[in-house]
């Protein structure tokens, strides 16, 4: 079968750390990254589905592993060689159309569930992760054992599946994953009706992120940070109130909570403040406009980062992470999985939009370029195709 291959080479890898830093699509693009013919990963025991993929999405984080941008904290969370690619619509052996749920939990790995219903993220410890039947790995996209989605043929646990609705396409099915991501990092939030929200990037997670806290909390007035002119109109159409350059969102929120400026940070500000950068720049954002004992919930993957956490001390501020999604407990008693929710969300706000362009697999560096610089070109989300 064809597929991206990720490899440990470490020259390689260090090249792209020094390259990104004049450019981002071209520290991807030096990347160890090769198409490769490899063989189909074996099913390694019941409930396994061999999975076709149909369309496979590009996300923040790919790039940011592309680019020598993330955290040694995964390195014993991966096992090389892996094949990329985790938003992913595909058909099973008997024609199912089902999008992934990526993390590789405990049913995946043959071990007992942490709670009767868990879905693959659930659960307060993480050994399944480098246990069990497979190599180890964090979620498909990163596991020797699975393959991913950026190649012809893949593999997924039954636990991981989820059917998509005949009425659905694949554009619109694509968009399941990440906006479960932005679902969950909403919910974890814990808006309270009428509260302040900001919301740091407009990329596809901060635009998921955005009308999710439309569809599923009271919040009042949300502000968002966007760079370029389509990501505003985005923004403002998903349900922004205000968009803010990301150089002007500590004036912005200062005008809007009337709050004064203390130094560099404000003497109030939001009541919660969504990073979904993750950068060093952002985080000192984060911290610096919400008000104190407000929270900060950080859903863009951080790498290593060198903050003043000052202000998190004296404003006893709140900090929360949103890692993928998993079993949400809503406000009227029930529990949903966020796959569900999410479903819901890129159909009532037609979030199929966001799916800018799509690449077949032997255009990968076309396609990792236009991703790189997506907000700049006006794109959101760059998809591999694996339609005839």
């Amino acid at each position: 079968m064809k597929a991206l291959l990720f490899e440990r080479r470490e020259t390689r890898y260090a090249a792209a750390i020094l390259t990104s830093k004049l450019s981002p699509a071209a520290g991807a693009l030096v990347a160890p990254l090769r198409m490769a013919d490899v063989d189909e990963p074996e099913l390694p025991g019941p409930g396994w589905k061999r999975i076709t993929p149909l369309l496979s999405g590009i996300c923040g984080s790919d790039l940011s592993t592309l680019s020598g941008h993330t955290s040694r904290y995964f390195e014993s969370l991966v096992s090389f060689p892996f094949v990329m690619g985790h938003e992913v619509v595909g058909l099973t052996e008997n024609g199912n159309r089902v999008v992934i749920d990526a993390v590789l939990g405990h049913a995946a790995r043959g071990e007992a569930l942490p709670f009767e219903g868990a879905h693959p993220a659930d659960g307060c410890d993480h050994g399944h992760l480098i246990g069990g039947h497979l190599e180890a790995g964090l979620q498909i996209g990163s596991c020797e054992s699975t393959s991913g989605g950026w190649s012809t043929s893949m593999i997924a646990h039954e636990s991981q599946l989820h059917v998509v609705p005949e009425t659905m396409s694949d554009e619109a099915a694509v968009m399941i994953e990440p906006t479960a991501s932005g679902v969950h990092a909403a919910l974890r939030a814990h808006v309270q009706d009428g509260q302040t929200v900001v919301v740091l990037g407009a990329g596809t997670i901060g635009l998921t992120i955005i009308a999710a806290l439309r569809a599923h909390t009271g919040a009042g007035t949300i502000v968002a940070t966007a760079k370029y002119p389509e990501q505003r109109k985005l923004a403002s159409d998903l349900g922004a109130t205000t968009v803010a350059e990301p150089g002007g969102i500590r004036r912005a929120v200062r005008r809007i909570t009337g709050s004064r400026m203390v130094g560099t940070v404000l003497s109030g500000g939001a009541d919660v403040v969504i990073d979904a950068v993750g950068s060093a720049a952002s985080l000192e954002d984060a911290f610096a406009i919400t008000r104190p004992r407000g929270r900060v919930v950080v859903c863009g993957m951080p790498g290593v980062v060198e903050i003043d956490l000052a202000p998190l001390w004296h404003r006893e501020t709140e900090m929360v992470g949103a890692y993928t999604y998993g079993t949400e407990e809503l406000t009227n008693g029930t529990r949903a999985h966020t796959f569900t929710l999410a479903t819901e969300l890129v159909e009532s706000a037609q979030l199929d939009r966001l799916v800018t362009a799509t690449y077949p697999l032997a255009q990968y560096k076309q396609a990792l370029r236009h991703a790189s610089e997506s907000g700049r070109r006006g794109a959101v989300k760059i998809a591999f195709d694996f339609r005839d």
